[in-house]
């Protein structure tokens, strides 16, 4: 099983940048992603969730800015944050989780928001 995360950057604040999630060897549509994030010092903390029948969950701090869909067909998971804040800064990370509590993450993908 592999998750591979990609689309981070360096954005200035008011900026947008879209991340994508995209796995192998499993099957995709048993899982609900997560996207998670850790910025230096800090714990890391969960942004944004899909569940298996695309409901979807934010974190308050980015409620109205980030959005998290996804396309089975391409297995793949999508992070759209617009109107990026400094605090954004952090490394981005997803994570599948089964219904049977298999758990898997990807490696992080680094977000700076410059102000």
């Amino acid at each position: 099983v592999q998750l591979q995360a990609f689309g981070g950057g360096l954005v200035q604040a008011g900026g947008s940048l879209r991340l994508s999630c995209v796995a192998s060897g499993l099957s995709f549509d048993e899982y609900a992603i997560g996207w998670f994030r850790q910025a230096p010092g800090k714990q890391r903390e969960l942004v944004a969730v899909i569940t298996r029948g695309s409901a979807t969950g934010y974190a308050d701090s980015v409620k109205g800015r980030f959005t998290i869909s996804r396309d089975n067909a391409k297995n793949t998971v999508y992070l759209q944050m617009n109107s990026l804040k400094p605090e954004d800064t952090a490394v981005y990370y997803c994570n599948a989780v089964s219904g049977s509590s298999r758990d898997y993450w990807g490696q992080g993908t680094l977000v700076t928001v410059s102000s």
